[in-house]
């Protein structure tokens, strides 16, 4: 199994980024897929998940805010993230939901004016 995220960058508070996350190696439209963080100091937690079918659940801190997707022909599953607040700031990975213990190497979201 192999993820592959990317999309992060530096973004002012209030400002949008599209995440993405290729996946290789598995049957990827079975599959609830979830993207998680970790900020610095803390623990991984995930922050929303999709299922097959395209049926999401959000933390309730990005509820409203972000929007995750996914597009079973390309093996790939997205997070959009409109209003990025300083806290959202962290490394963003993607895996199954639950995690599998496969991981990619994350893609860094920092937001600061």
């Amino acid at each position: 199994v192999q993820l592959v995220e990317s999309g992060g960058g530096l973004v002012q508070p209030g400002g949008s980024l599209r995440l993405s996350c290729v996946a290789s190696g598995m049957l990827f439209r079975i599959n609830v897929m979830g993207w998680y963080r970790q900020a610095p100091g803390k623990q991984r937690a995930m922050v929303a998940f999709i299922r097959s079918g395209g049926s999401a659940n959000y933390i309730d801190s990005v509820k409203g805010r972000f929007t995750i997707s996914r597009d079973n022909a390309k093996n790939t599953v997205y997070l959009q993230m409109n209003g990025l607040k300083p806290e959202d700031t962290a490394v963003y990975y993607c895996s199954t939901y639950p995690p599998s213990g496969y991981w990619g190497q994350g893609t860094q979201v920092t937001v600061s004016s």
